[in-house]
């Protein structure tokens, strides 16, 4: 049986002979990204700005989607709506309103309006802005030690060098994620964070993938220039990593286009996330090595014939 290919085995792209371009795509794609966040800023969801939190249950189930379309229609800023537990058990997030106490009690009133009758009001809590940047502060010091775990991480496993082009190529991926919420701008929540985090941890599993190659072709190919051992390497691993992103994203895109509103805004920084991994683990992360002076001396030299070397 056949196994599937989408990049055929023995490719000979000359990834390092256009790193340049391929560093300037990345840096292009980081300098937007930061300067859209420095002038414009993200758009903080009701979990870091604050708002209010109903916790419901409906006299009869209802659909959640048009109750949310009602809700959205109240020009009352974001407004969240998700079932928990059973299906008249429902989650329900407003943004706070600008102005004083009057224009909050007025929001409120119009959400119990708009839910009807004989509603079971279980929870009604009130998220302030403190909360919020207390949210911002525990978010930003998640993504930072999940970065120096996996620094620490590779510097043990392989060398330091190998572990600062890993963290370059993962704080390219962390800044054009939230580039992302900043430039459209999509809202940015805990789900966020989220998104965030498994971009950096599906980039950082590829980006292992090709180092382990290089490693070993350091040991095994000694008359070849780190060069061109680290584009053989690229080439060697290209399949595998095509392979992981498409079925990664086919399973992400029928989440996106079937998934419903709430798992669509989820999976759209996922998607992009996968991509823009996938391109600096092999434009980025690899081709950096050649910049931070790879010793060879340390590998131990193994036994390889001629025609391996030459092949």
């Amino acid at each position: 049986m056949r196994r599937l290919q989408i990049v055929p085995y023995g490719t000979t792209f000359d990834f390092i002979g256009f790193r340049f371009i391929t560093f300037g795509i990345a840096a292009f794609i980081a300098l937007s990204s930061l300067f859209s966040i420095m002038t414009k800023g993200l758009n903080y969801g009701i979990d870091f700005r604050g708002g209010y939190i109903f916790e419901v249950k409906m006299p009869e189930a209802v659909d959640v989607s048009e109750l949310r379309e009602k809700l959205s229609n109240l020009h009352l800023g974001e407004v969240a709506l998700q079932q928990f537990g059973a299906d008249r058990d429902l989650l329900i997030k407003v943004e706070r309103q600008e102005g004083n106490d009057s224009a909050q009690e007025t929001a409120i009133q119009k959400v119990k309006e708009t839910l009807g009758p004989n509603v079971d009001y279980r929870k009604v809590e009130t998220v302030g802005p403190k909360v919020g940047g207390e949210l911002v502060q525990n978010g930003i010091k998640a993504v930072g030690f999940a970065l120096i775990a996996m620094l620490a991480y590779i510097a043990i496993r392989f060398e330091w060098q190998f572990a600062v082009c890993a963290i370059l190529a993962l704080a390219h991926d962390c800044i054009a994620i939230l580039g992302l919420f900043s430039i459209f701008p999509l809202e940015f929540n805990e789900t966020a964070i989220i998104a965030v985090l498994i971009t950096a941890g599906y980039s950082i599993n590829d980006t292992i993938v090709i180092f382990d190659r290089i490693r070993e072709s350091l040991k095994k190919y000694k008359k070849l220039n780190l060069s061109e051992i680290i584009n053989r390497s690229l080439n060697e691993t290209l399949s595998r990593t095509t392979l992981t992103a498409t079925t990664t994203l086919l399973a992400l895109l029928a989440l996106y286009f079937f998934g419903g509103k709430v798992i669509s805004t989820f999976s759209l920084p996922i998607i992009v996330g996968i991509i823009i991994g996938s391109f600096s683990s092999i434009c980025l992360a690899a081709p950096l090595l050649l910049y931070l002076h790879l010793k060879r001396s340390d590998v131990k030299e193994d036994k390889v014939g001629e025609a391996e070397v030459v092949g």
